[in-house]
């Protein structure tokens, strides 16, 4: 008689295996009669985090040999189109290179080198500028062109166009 209570015992367990075992298989499978959650941690979209980039600033720089860097998106490089409000620089070796300006005001770093004339727009602007280890910051008259950088040094070093910021 001793092997009868191990029996029951072991009969029990195994009895407790397989429901335990059916309840897992049915959530794991989501089949049976009660609804189980889903998680969708691994769905949900990750954090966009700007960095500032300009954008396709490689193609470009290949297409146009113009660098920009970084910028807030408010100043942006266009074909030049006479009577929009651009932005437009002149640099020794390119004919001129246009921006646009959008929103209440706007910032782009790139680097334009030869840089000698700029013409604003209706924005108060501002450009920044170097040659070799001097830096020179310029104010750009609205709706006029300014001489910048070689046109306005004494020695006509070729400057460097580095930051352009224009607000309303």
């Amino acid at each position: 008689m001793p092997s009868r209570p191990y029996r029951k015992r072991l009969m029990g367990t195994a009895v407790c295996a397989l429901a335990a075992g059916a309840l897992a298989w049915t959530a794991m499978t989501g089949s049976g009669a009660s609804t189980g959650t889903v998680s969708v941690a691994g769905e949900a979209p990750g954090y966009a985090v700007e960095d500032f980039d300009y954008p396709q600033a490689d193609k470009i720089l290949a297409e146009k040999n113009v660098l920009l860097k970084r910028g807030d998106g408010h100043i942006t490089l266009a074909d030049c189109v006479s009577g929009t409000g651009q932005l437009e620089v002149q640099a020794r070796d390119k004919s001129k290179v246009c921006f646009d300006v959008k929103g209440n005001s706007g910032w782009l770093t790139l680097e334009l080198p030869s840089v000698y004339l700029i013409r604003g727009n209706d924005y108060t602007t501002e450009a920044d500028m170097t040659v070799g280890t001097e830096e020179q910051s310029y104010d750009i008259a609205k709706n006029a062109w300014t001489p910048v950088g070689e046109s306005a040094d004494e020695q006509a070093r070729e400057w460097t166009l580095l930051e352009l910021r224009a607000s309303k």
